[in-house]
């Protein structure tokens, strides 16, 4: 057991097309750049925006530069999701964050820029990827 969480990729020359224990394809250039893009909490009684931390749309306040970068365009049924986001005028997008069990752990794929929020000291960001590192409590 455990939990796995991986980070963007960029669809351009990728060693693999495998990223995960299931089905991912990615969706080129499919990001949302606006720092301030509405979130929608598709599945809000998913573990991953409760537990440990409950997270609401105040979490998502002060992000910086953007929100996610190459998000995922299909998937493999195994996957859920539990967010929606998209820049105005655009089409949402779920395929931001993937989640599934795997044996005995967790698997998750997030565009999410935490690359960008952690440096900036992001408090949502940090408790959502402790919720992301706590899939397996």
């Amino acid at each position: 057991g455990g939990t796995l969480v991986m980070q963007y990729n960029t669809p351009q020359d990728m060693a693999t097309t495998k990223l995960g224990p299931y089905p991912i394809t990615l969706g080129g250039d499919k990001r949302v750049t606006e720092e301030d893009a509405t979130i929608t909490f598709t599945d809000p009684k998913s573990k991953l925006l409760n537990t440990p931390n409950k997270i609401t749309d105040t979490d998502f306040e002060g992000w910086v530069q953007e929100r996610g970068l190459y998000f995922a365009a299909k998937w493999d049924d195994k996957y859920t999701t539990f967010l929606s986001m998209h820049d105005t005028g655009e089409e949402p997008l779920t395929g931001g964050t993937l989640y599934t069990k795997y044996g005995k752990g967790n698997y998750i794929y997030t565009c999410l820029s935490f690359s960008r929020q952690l440096p900036a000291g992001n408090k949502g960001a940090i408790r959502l990827l402790m919720n992301f590192l706590s899939a397996g409590k």
